[in-house]
């Protein structure tokens, strides 16, 4: 039996921590997009110039800026109460990862949450398998997804597996970092597939989850079939977006597992995550599990923006910029120039 896609409650009130980084920018955007009624935590005033203001354009755009900490229960607590918070998604960086657990335990204090995301936005931690460093983060991913589900405490968890853009395993923020104008590095034979998101259908789609009845207690995974490419294929789409051919230089396996060794923070991590993409293949296996949902299927309706369209952005952008002397053009911190989710997630 199909369930259809409930219709959603008019004034859903959804708590966004983690919002002034790069992925929880994307979904507090949508969450406001959709008419949600929108609050974003943030730890305190901001003083970093970048994230105020991303803080006041979330807030011209009708969020709602609340100060605390999600490792600060009985704040939490007062918060999620005082504001009658029906759904709390977290992106919160790497480094906060484990605070979640206190939230945890803040939300199920309360009794009124109706859905909690936690910060996953990338593979599906309980099946993916990275070396160290990574691993260490998958660890306390799957920490933070036991304490949710031994608590009880309604949960979707979002997989979105990588996002569109170049993956570059050896920068330590790729987001602003053009496809390659130089050479292409492909990794082992350059024949394992991955799955592409835009940063834009991450929020949009996250948000279609968060009061879908079909996602309660599932995990959802991101797998547009027209996003579905290898590294040789990626090359191929670049060389004709810009009209010209690149050499190719092959990364072996133990060029990333020798990056991931070196212990280098986030660069190691990224190479870690890029080996297990792109070596072993974590993005590749059945949903066959009663856990597993997908979200082509349940939004058939909804499109995802093609890694073909992105790149011919990324195109555009090339036009339109003076080259350095490395035949690159200068990084630009363009919310849709983003690398692979191991990144962010």
């Amino acid at each position: 039996m199909t369930i259809s896609t409930p219709v959603r409650p008019a004034k859903t009130r959804v708590l966004i921590a983690g919002a002034t980084g790069f992925i929880g920018q994307f979904v507090a955007e949508a969450s406001i997009a959709s008419g949600r009624t929108t609050y974003v935590l943030v730890r305190s005033t901001p003083t970093c110039p970048s994230r105020a203001k991303v803080v006041k354009s979330l807030q011209n755009k009708g969020a709602t800026i609340l100060l605390g900490k999600i490792n600060d229960k009985e704040n939490m607590e007062k918060l999620l109460k005082k504001h009658e918070i029906d759904v709390v998604i977290s992106a919160v960086g790497a480094e906060n990862l484990l605070d979640q657990l206190v939230l945890v335990e803040a939300i199920k204090a309360v009794g009124t949450v109706k859905r909690f995301l936690p910060s996953e936005f990338g593979h599906d931690v309980d099946r993916a398998d990275p070396v160290q460093p990574g691993l260490d983060m998958y660890n306390e991913k799957r920490l933070v997804r036991r304490s949710i589900e031994d608590s009880k405490v309604p949960y979707t968890y979002i997989c979105c597996n990588s996002i569109a853009s170049w993956p570059y395993h050896d920068n330590c923020h790729p987001s602003e970092v053009l496809p390659p104008l130089d050479r292409f590095g492909i990794y082992g034979d350059g024949n394992v597939k991955a799955y592409f998101v835009a940063g834009f259908d991450i929020g949009k789609f996250t948000m279609k989850t968060v009061d879908d009845l079909r996602t309660l207690n599932k995990s959802v995974h991101f797998r547009p079939s027209c996003n579905f490419y290898n590294m040789n294929e990626l090359a191929t789409l670049w060389e004709k977006k810009i009209g010209r051919t690149l050499p190719r230089v092959t990364i072996t396996e133990d060029d990333l597992l020798s990056a991931a060794a070196e212990n280098r923070l986030p660069e190691s991590i990224v190479a870690s995550f890029t080996h297990d993409i792109f070596i072993k293949g974590c993005q590749i296996f059945s949903m066959s599990g009663p856990d597993d949902v997908e979200a082509s299927s349940l939004y058939p309706d909804e499109p995802f923006r093609t890694l073909d369209e992105c790149y011919g952005e990324f195109a555009q952008q090339v036009n339109e910029k003076p080259l350095h002397s490395n035949g690159n053009p200068p990084p630009k911190p363009v919310v849709e120039l983003l690398t692979i989710t191991a990144t962010c997630a």
